[in-house]
């Protein structure tokens, strides 16, 4: 039976050696086919990102197993991704966003709906007006951002990985501009 759970800031630290297990199963397939060294600065991460403003940690169990999860927290208004090739559209610059910074599905549990319900508990409620995450062009998750309403509004690319696409979604699209 599937047990969605949401952790607030250092309240996730117990879950960290569960996460880190997941993303290196996930993160060890096409087209990342990371390793123990991007595992271990995954892992390093952690605490410092539990930390920052807004911090939510989403997970869902199977039996005890972490079978999938997502990550954010918010990124200031001013802030934007590192290394991003241009600056993001005026109506991102002066709000606070949602940074998703993984969204993780175990392969077993995948086309089961487990992804879709994780994003969307990590989504629901959040005081930012809009959510931001970069993403692997190659990847299956990218098509799924698409068809959920994510639009790309850059790029970027760090130095151990390749280029990502930035996208981003609108939160609350009851409010009119």
């Amino acid at each position: 039976m599937l047990v969605y759970t949401v952790r607030r800031g250092l309240e996730a630290a117990p879950r960290f050696d569960d996460l880190t297990q997941l993303y290196a199963l996930v993160y060890a397939e096409p087209p990342y086919c990371e390793g123990p060294e991007q595992v271990a600065r995954f892992r390093e991460g952690l605490p410092q990102e539990s930390v920052r403003p807004g911090f939510t940690l989403v997970c869902a169990d199977d039996d005890g197993l972490l079978v999938g999860a997502a990550y954010g927290w918010t990124m200031p208004a001013g802030r934007w991704w590192t290394r991003a090739d241009r600056p993001p559209p005026s109506e991102l610059t002066a709000v606070d966003k949602l940074a998703v910074m993984e969204w993780m599905v175990h392969s077993g549990q995948r086309g089961r709906g487990v992804g879709a319900e994780v994003m969307r508990r990590l989504l629901d409620g959040r005081p930012e007006r809009w959510a931001t995450l970069a993403s692997n062009p190659d990847s299956a998750a990218r098509g799924m951002y698409g068809r959920a309403g994510w639009v790309q509004v850059g790029a970027s690319r760090l130095p151990w990985g390749p280029r990502m696409d930035l996208l981003a979604l609108r939160l609350d699209r009851t409010v009119e501009e």
